[in-house]
């Protein structure tokens, strides 16, 4: 489904991009953390290029180049307008010269180059859609690591409680075709990983899954 240019922000961005503008510059103090165990399992090295697939304002940026140095290469992937401002005001603001940000849907961003990492950080519609894996996947490099992170639904006592609010989230604050999350979400890229590792959280209604891409 094509999205048409409301749909383009999803409620809850819009809702944050009003609230801390010029740029959010802030992460509830679970989503730190959380940021820098998916960049370490992403295993870069200094001078490598990562992708940022939904990259948002650019949350992730600092941890990303903290990894790969002044020497590597960052790019950004994000298809709100409104987001993609914000992340380069960030760039701007900190003055880094190695990161761009591409505003376009997933499924059609035009990259050049091969990919030392993909990191896809609450981001369902690319992790979970055909389309946005097959334009990504043949720019990375054989071995590169693949790192996601997503909702899930939970089979927990604590989780089966969690999973109503856990589809009405997802349903309401993000995009139409935003995928409502099942069991395994990460389904789509296992089939191009090795070793696909799950780390469930929140009662296990969230997980962040960890791979190295298989080159197929």
């Amino acid at each position: 489904m094509k999205r048409t240019a409301p749909e383009s922000t999803p409620p809850y961005a819009r809702f944050l991009l009003r609230l801390t503008q010029p740029f959010p510059n802030f992460d509830p103090p679970f989503v730190k953390p959380l940021r820098r165990r998916a960049v370490s399992l992403l295993d870069l090295k200094a001078g490598g290029r990562v992708l940022d697939a939904g990259c948002g304002t650019g949350g992730s940026f600092q941890y990303l180049l903290d990894s790969i140095g002044a020497s590597g290469e960052l790019v950004g992937i994000e298809i709100s307008p409104e987001a993609s401002v914000n992340a380069r005001r960030r760039i701007k603001a900190r003055g880094w010269r190695n990161v761009e940000v591409v505003q376009a849907p997933a499924e059609t961003a035009i990259l050049t180059g091969l990919f030392d990492g993909l990191l896809m950080l609450a981001a369902p519609d690319v992790y979970a859609s055909p389309a946005a894996l097959a334009n990504l996947l043949p720019h990375l490099k054989d071995n590169a690591r693949i790192v996601f992170f997503g909702a899930k639904t939970s089979s927990t006592a604590a989780g089966r409680v969690l999973n109503p609010l856990v589809r009405w989230a997802l349903s309401t604050l993000s995009f139409p075709t935003t995928p409502i999350p099942d069991a395994e979400p990460w389904r789509l890229v296992a089939a191009h990983v090795e070793e696909l590792v799950i780390e469930e959280r929140a009662f296990a209604s969230m997980f962040l899954a960890s791979g190295t891409y298989n080159g197929r």
